[in-house]
């Protein structure tokens, strides 16, 4: 009897949760409705007139405590026993959310586990900000930097391995999420670097690196690529850095031949 008790109030728990969050969401949209009329549909288009997809609106603290508990747990889950462990509805319960209002969030699994490897890259990134890398050169603090990232995600290995499939995974219907992921791998790789206004060689150079760097978690992942591989791939791709470097280049491409 206890534990029915204790089931009952869960669910009500859940119910109430999902109430608050279909009011918030319908004041937003009653905010909506009070533009101008054709605004709106002017809004939804770009120059072209081909549909522009909407920004999320900004989260409420409640909305974004709710958000973070659904990330945290899907972590949780994914880290004891991967990608299928993942299940939206075990999602739901392990955050105290309803299941209705998880999907509100997350349209699917693959969605979620794409912002939970966005929000996993973020808490990274705080991490390295504490200790900077101590190379020489941008290509040198780069690849130590990655390194470091690459061996963070090594001690979760099931969860590096749900992650890094839903990527794979994803369709265009992820691309903000997916958009989210590149930008914030950019971040770390430009932050090591120390560049504030990189130049458009150096940014193609980045998403050279950015691709090197998932492919090899994606290799080391499929057991195809050792540790001392990925350490050399992701060295030689940072390379790139100290190549196209506005200034001296030509003494850097010797140094490197």
């Amino acid at each position: 009897m206890p534990a029915e008790a204790n089931r009952d109030k869960a669910a009500k728990a859940a119910k109430a949760a999902e109430a608050a969050e279909t009011a918030e969401t319908a004041g937003a949209a009653r905010t909506d409705k009070a533009a101008p009329a054709g605004a709106a549909d002017r809004a939804a288009r770009t120059d072209t007139g081909a549909p522009r997809t909407a920004p999320a609106s900004p989260l409420t603290e409640r909305q974004e405590a709710r958000r973070r508990r659904i990330l945290h747990a899907s972590a949780r889950l994914a880290g004891r026993g991967g990608f299928d462990a993942v299940q939206m509805r075990e999602v739901a319960e392990s955050s105290q959310v309803a299941l209705g209002t998880l999907y509100r969030y997350f349209p699917s699994k693959i969605h979620l586990l794409v912002a939970t490897m966005q929000d996993q890259l973020e808490h990274l990134h705080a991490t390295l900000r504490k200790k900077p890398p101590t190379g020489e050169t941008a290509a040198e603090r780069t690849a130590e930097t990655l390194m470091r990232a690459f061996r963070a995600l090594q001690r979760e290995p099931h969860l590096a391995d749900a992650m890094v499939r839903a990527l794979t995974f994803a369709d265009r219907s992820v691309s903000p999420e997916v958009d989210q992921v590149s930008r914030q791998t950019t971040a770390i790789i430009l932050d090591a670097a120390g560049l504030t206004d990189p130049t458009p060689d150096q940014l193609a150079a980045v998403r050279v690196i950015e691709h090197t760097w998932h492919s090899t978690l994606i290799t080391w992942l499929s057991g195809r690529a050792s540790i001392a591989q990925v350490k050399v791939d992701i060295e030689t791709a940072c390379r790139l850095m100290d190549l196209t470097a506005p200034e001296e280049t030509g003494t850097r491409i010797r140094k490197f031949r």
